[in-house]
This record gives structure tokens, C-alpha cells and sequence, in this order.
């Protein structure tokens, strides 16, 4: 069975209070031994925490989502930064843009953006990143920081702006979307971009595939995202989980001793 890593799942969800045990039971069974849990909002992060215990496969990251902005407070940059010295999570995020809604605030978005690019930086941790609406702003706001490593989840964009940014070495998320044969674009890039930026993710509780369409997703439905992968590549699915599973390793610095079970 290919061991498989989910770069981006919200296994702190509520969504998933009445069976996050069998969640993960049923991700484990599934070849999914590590999950990458990005934080929302500063409510967030103790509950990622109390999941991500050593040897579990769960990994967190703490960051301030940019769709939530009537969530944080004045004073949860310093909350963020305190956070990330002190519990050392894997990445800061989920981060980024989000300009798809009427109302929402560019510039108080652009503003705490910029500032958790900075600590990133700072701390040395890569980024995972939210941009909808807002791709090219964020791959030129990465570019003007400088220093940064890191995902751009749930990629959906052009040939042009994936290369973008793997020319300034960023990763790209690739999930449920994927496997809709309409999907014929992102199609395109996955089956044809380098290996060494490709990464898998459920991004559950949200956008299941196309084998489950309208239910509630789950990291062990990253299996069906292999495979179409696997396809579309012309890779065995075998190779493929190895090389994705390599590169999340390889970005978040988690190393095979982590993943094994308490």
C-alpha cells in the first residue's frame, strides 16, 4: 500500500467531532500517515495542538486565514508570533489572500499578510497559502519578500502562474478538484509539472472528489487523488505517493521517526 502524506487537512474541524477517531482510523488504513493541520484563527490553534501528538502523523501550523478577518484580534499577530517560538509547528498558514467576496477588506488582508510572511521568514518556516482571487498578487508579494519557501493549497490556476511559482521554488497543492474531468486545465499542469513541487491534499473537510461528490471529505479519500494523479501522469501510484510524500517530508522537515505511531 503507498504511504501517502496530506499536506493540507482541517482535521480540527467540527465537521468531524462526532468520528475524528475513525477518520483517522480510516486514514491510517488508507496509506495516509502524515496530515498537515493549518490553523484559521487564533481559536484555532490550541485545538490543532491538543491533536498533533508526537507520533501521531499530525502536524501543525498556525496562522491567521485571510477569510476570517472578523476574527482576529488586535492583538493576535502577537499571539501568532509567541506560538510559533514557543510550539514550533511546521509551517505558519493557512495565510494568504482572498478577494472572491463583495465586502471583503484588500488592504487589512494585505497588511496582516505581510506581516506573517515576515515571521515566517524570521523563524524560518515555510508558508501555506491561501490565494482565491488573488494569485498573482500573493506569487508577486513572495517574490518582492524574498526568503520563503512553501504551498500554494488547492491550486486552480493557470500554466503561467504555476510556473511562476515554481521559478521562485514553491510547491503546489493538489486535491480533490483534480479528479473531475472537467477540471481539464489544472488537469493539464498536474500531468506535466515537475514532480519535486507537486504536493497531495484533502483539504478535508472540504472539496471532496469526484467519487464522493456532496459528502463530507476526508484525508483518506487522498487515495482516489493518487490515483487520478497516477494517471494523469502516466506513474505508478506506488512512485508517485513516494515522491509526494518526499516532498512534504522534505518541506515541512518531518522526518520517518515522526510518523510512527505512539
Amino acid at each position: 500500500m503507498p504511504l501517502l502524506a496530506d499536506s493540507h487537512v482541517h482535521l480540527d474541524d467540527a465537521r468531524f467531532d462526532a468520528d475524528r477517531p475513525a477518520a483517522l482510523a480510516r486514514a491510517r488504513a488508507a496509506g495516509v500517515v502524515v496530515q498537515i493541520i493549518p490553523g484559521t484563527d487564533a481559536a484555532s490553534w490550541p485545538r490543532i495542538q491538543a491533536l498533533c501528538k508526537p507520533g501521531a502523523g499530525l502536524f501543525p501550523a498556525y496562522g491567521l486565514h485571510p477569510m476570517f478577518m472578523h476574527r482576529h484580534q488586535a492583538d493576535d499577530m502577537a499571539q501568532l508570533a509567541h506560538w510559533l517560538d514557543t510550539q514550533r509547528p511546521v509551517a505558519v498558514g493557512e495565510i494568504g489572500l482572498d478577494f472572491h467576496a463583495e465586502d471583503h477588506d484588500a488592504q487589512a488582508q494585505r497588511d496582516i499578510f505581510a506581516r506573517q510572511l515576515d515571521l515566517a521568514r524570521k523563524c524560518n518556516l515555510p508558508v501555506i497559502l491561501h490565494a482565491r482571487n488573488a494569485l498573482d498578487e500573493v506569487t508577486t508579494t513572495l517574490r518582492r519578500t524574498g526568503g520563503l519557501r512553501g504551498v500554494v493549497h488547492s491550486f486552480s490556476g493557470s500554466q503561467q502562474q504555476a510556473e511562476q511559482l515554481w521559478k521562485i521554488g514553491f510547491h503546489l497543492g493538489i486535491g480533490g478538484p483534480v479528479t473531475y474531468e472537467r477540471a481539464q486545465r489544472l488537469r493539464r499542469i498536474v500531468a506535466e509539472m515537475p514532480i519535486e513541487y507537486l504536493l497531495l491534499e484533502s483539504d478535508a473537510p472540504d472539496q471532496p472528489g469526484a467519487q464522493h461528490r456532496g459528502e463530507r471529505n476526508e484525508p483518506s479519500f487522498l487515495a482516489d487523488t493518487l490515483r487520478c494523479v497516477a494517471e494523469l501522469r502516466g506513474m505508478d501510484p506506488h512512485a508517485l505517493a513516494a515522491a509526494t510524500t518526499a516532498n512534504v517530508a522534505r518541506l515541512f522537515g518531518i522526518s520517518s521517526e515522526d510518523t510512527l505511531p505512539g
